[in-house]
């Protein structure tokens, strides 16, 4: 991470207040320092949100994609009853035209397998819709979990959403006291270089 700028000048100071001055600008380094650290932090907490939002909502995809293979089976299982329903009517009436032949006589198996096959498809018909259902309750389990998962999302969302406005905040006040150092750090060089130049030279010593 740049601590922002270069560093504070090697040069030793001149006077008490340059030394002064010097430790001020190195607090101001080290402050530099710190809010950008807590910027990058706040970014790593956004960064790990939007990380989990972007799992959630494969797992949702995922979801929705199952829910809606398991509904689809149901419409299948479903439309095979009516071809069924029609097969239990169609041997109703060879039952019917059976009774109706034999004129009272007992029934023969013929007419007895034909009740038979009409109990069979009968059960068919209810365990189709019993799997039908069955189908339906898993679709209607997944679809809730995904609704579950959409306002962890949502939570999610605000958390990336609130941090990265903290991490903004902090680069923008590390930006302004960057700039705010390098105007204290140009004074001091030239203020430095003034006192080292205009320094008086020693006197010449007495012949």
């Amino acid at each position: 991470m740049a601590s922002g700028g270069g560093a504070p000048p090697s040069s030793g100071p001149a006077t008490p207040l340059a030394a002064r001055q010097s430790r001020w600008i190195t607090q101001q380094y080290g402050d530099i320092t710190a809010l950008r650290a807590r910027a990058a932090r706040y970014d790593r907490a956004a960064a790990r949100a939007q990380q989990r939002v972007a799992r959630l909502n494969t797992h949702i995809e995922k979801l929705r994609h199952q829910s809606t293979l398991l509904r689809e089976k149901s419409q299948r299982i479903l439309a095979q009853i009516p071809e069924i329903e029609q097969e239990m009517k169609q041997h109703e009436r060879d039952i019917e035209a059976a009774t109706n032949r034999t004129g009272g006589a007992p029934i023969g198996s013929d007419v007895t397998n034909l009740h038979y096959r009409v109990r069979k498809l009968q059960q068919k018909v209810v365990d189709r819709q019993q799997k039908a259902r069955s189908l339906e309750l898993r679709a209607a389990n997944k679809t809730q979990k995904t609704a579950e998962l959409k306002v962890k999302v949502d939570r999610y969302h605000e958390a990336a959403r609130l941090a990265e406005q903290e991490a903004a905040a902090y680069r923008q006040r590390a930006d302004r006291l960057q700039m705010v150092t390098e105007t204290d750090v140009a004074a001091h060089l030239k203020a430095t270089a003034g006192s080292s130049t205009s320094a008086p030279e020693d006197p010449p010593r007495a012949p």
